[in-house]
């Protein structure tokens, strides 16, 4: 538990630097700076993935029966967001940080099916950071919606985010937690 600990702490001070000190962040230069927050996000997922693989298995909570369905819709709305903070389309002007609140329907559909100490750190805590940089973010920044764009790029993000969906769940299923059943085990 205390390689996730870590990698999820090193995760929130290299996404938050940024905003907590921006004058140190400002004279680190904009290359540098993007840089060592690359090497450090891949850092903390490393170690996250470690930390959560090798947690022993705490039961905290059981989740309720056919949770899974309703975590497979919110990852593929997750999904669409996701994509969506990247798009010109018509709805990413409706949506302020719609990065973060996929990173927040992830933890939340994720925390609605694995109710042991793990996930409650692991999802918990990327979840709570993403609230965190939210608040951090309008506290300190207007928002200017963008111009709407076409449907089509709406269009595009959804069939990118089915075909992700696809292969997101083959990779559960190929590493023995079928997302389909709608009850984990």
């Amino acid at each position: 538990m205390q390689i996730l600990v870590l990698g999820l702490i090193l995760w929130v001070v290299s996404h938050l630097f940024r905003r907590l000190v921006p004058g140190l962040r400002a004279r680190m230069g904009t290359v540098p700076g993007k840089m060592a927050v690359t090497v450090l996000s891949l850092a903390a997922i490393l170690l996250m993935v470690i930390g959560y693989r090798r947690a022993e298995v705490v039961p905290v909570y059981a989740p309720l029966p056919g949770m899974g369905h309703l975590t497979d819709l919110l990852m593929l709305v997750a999904l669409f967001l996701f994509g969506l903070s990247h798009s010109k389309g018509r709805l990413r002007p409706m949506i302020r940080h719609p990065m973060l609140w996929s990173v927040i329907l992830w933890a939340v559909s994720h925390l609605l099916v694995n109710g042991d100490a793990a996930s409650l750190v692991l999802f918990g805590g990327i979840g709570l950071w993403a609230v965190v940089s939210i608040l951090l973010i309008n506290a300190q920044e207007t928002w200017a919606p963008p111009a709407p764009g076409g449907l089509r790029s709406d269009a595009v993000v959804l069939a990118v985010a089915l075909v992700l969906y696809g292969a997101i769940a083959g990779i559960h299923i190929w590493l023995g937690h079928n997302p389909f059943l709608g009850t984990y085990g």
